[in-house]
């Protein structure tokens, strides 16, 4: 569920674009009408605004915030008006294990298509290619059947497979000696530790089964303990505002936390999202 709030008569993209250019004139950006604008469009008013501001204005509309703006809420707002197969894109290119997780447990089999074919126009390389853990490969390189029939045989078969397939076989047969050497030598040839992997799992499978959880504990990790990791913090809302945000709310999540964590445009911004 989207937490999205868009008036009941929007203005037309050529009247958004108006205010926006005012926005950016004199000393420093309006922030707060940024917020009033952009923040309150869906991602088809946000495409037809910014193609609407390189016609009237002959100048890409990313590149402008990108000048008038600055730290946190320069970055969330960035994120927030590309294209979200172009955002994902980006997020997957700066090579961060969890949010190529993210992207490939929480979407859906066509937007992870899309996203692979961004990523490609926009980098000259293949995702695929350049993600050298294995797991994350299969997570993103495999299209996901999204429908609601279930095979229950299978469903039996796999759920025992789990608890009773290769990992279980060598960790109760093998020697202590012999494990110490299959971790050692899995962290050489995969670069992840099976510490890791292990956490890596556990992180997929819960934002496979409920990426409201997922996410939730993106959040609430991001404001624990001194300090805000507002990239974390960023990318949580922006990328789920408009999917599951009021979901992810009643799961954990309330405004005062970020009221508390955040200050300024960017606090604002974010609350305007949520």
């Amino acid at each position: 569920m989207s937490t999205l709030s868009i008036p009941a008569i929007l203005p037309s993209p050529e009247e958004d674009c108006q205010r926006l250019r005012k926005a950016f004139q004199g000393f420093g950006a309006n922030g707060k009408t940024i917020i009033e604008v952009l923040g309150h469009r869906d991602a088809r008013n946000r495409a037809e605004i910014t193609r609407c501001y390189f016609k009237l204005y002959n100048e890409s509309l990313v590149q402008r915030l990108q000048s008038e703006l600055s730290g946190d809420f320069q970055r969330a707002v960035i994120l927030w008006i590309e294209h979200p197969s172009i955002r994902d894109a980006k997020l997957a290119h700066m090579a961060l294990i969890w949010v190529v997780l993210e992207i490939a447990c929480s979407s859906s089999s066509e937007h992870l298509i899309e996203v692979r074919q961004t990523y490609c126009s926009l980098f000259n390389s293949s995702l695929e290619e350049d993600i050298l853990k294995q797991f994350l490969l299969s997570l993103v390189g495999s299209y996901r059947y999204e429908g609601d029939e279930v095979d229950e045989q299978l469903v039996k078969s796999e759920a025992n497979s789990l608890f009773c397939g290769i990992v279980i076989r060598v960790l109760s047969l093998r020697s202590k000696a012999h494990l110490r050497a299959t971790f050692q030598y899995y962290k050489q040839e995969y670069g992840i530790s099976i510490g890791e992997l292990t956490s890596t799992i556990r992180a997929a499978i819960r934002c496979l089964q409920s990426p409201e959880k997922h996410f939730a504990e993106v959040v609430r990790s991001s404001i624990l303990g001194l300090g805000t990791d507002e990239e974390s913090l960023t990318r949580a809302i922006v990328t789920r505002a408009e999917i599951d945000m009021e979901l992810i709310k009643e799961e954990y999540y309330n405004k005062a936390l970020v009221v508390g964590d955040t200050s300024g445009y960017y606090r604002d911004f974010l609350l305007t999202l949520i």
